[in-house]
């Protein structure tokens, strides 16, 4: 399947199902010949600034926010063509999910703070230097700005206060 296929049943499925699609997507793209511990950690990066509002409050808004993530970089014509990769990314995807929808204390994170994450002899970004965190396989995961959760919305009971 090609990458601008599996984008636009994103935008057609219901939220929660494209979140998971297109983290899943991410994982496959940015770390299919990791560890399950790397593919963990790049799902971590992507939940922790869905988390934030600063890229997007959808996941797929986050992973395709403009040259951050492998959706966006990758030629749409890219083939997602290993499928034990795949079915790995997707198992990977779905279980940080329920890992991150935890409370905070409970949650096991594998990159504590990490905003980022770069492949090493792939990327050269400006924030390189920043303060590293983990690296794991040939990723390096950075501490470029913290992130913190964004406000909660106000419920209807507090709304009408």
């Amino acid at each position: 399947m090609k990458l601008e296929w599996v984008m636009w049943l994103a935008s057609v499925l219901p939220p929660p199902a494209a979140d998971s699609l297109c983290l899943s997507t991410t994982v496959y793209l940015e770390a299919r010949d990791q560890s399950v511990r790397g593919q963990e950690a790049v799902a971590e990066v992507a939940l922790r600034r869905q988390e934030s509002g600063l890229w997007g409050d959808s996941m797929c808004e986050v992973v395709t926010a403009r040259k951050q993530f492998a959706p966006t970089i990758l030629s749409p014509q890219t083939r997602l063509a290993n499928t034990n990769a795949w079915t790995r990314a997707v198992n990977v995807a779905l279980a940080s999910e329920r890992n991150w929808s935890l409370p905070r204390a409970e949650r096991r994170e594998i990159v504590p703070g990490a905003s980022h994450f770069m492949a090493h002899g792939i990327a050269a970004p400006a924030w390189r230097h920043a303060p590293p965190v983990a690296t794991i396989g040939d990723h390096t995961f950075l501490r470029v700005q913290p992130l913190r959760p964004q406000p909660a919305a106000p419920t209807a009971t507090t709304a009408r206060g």
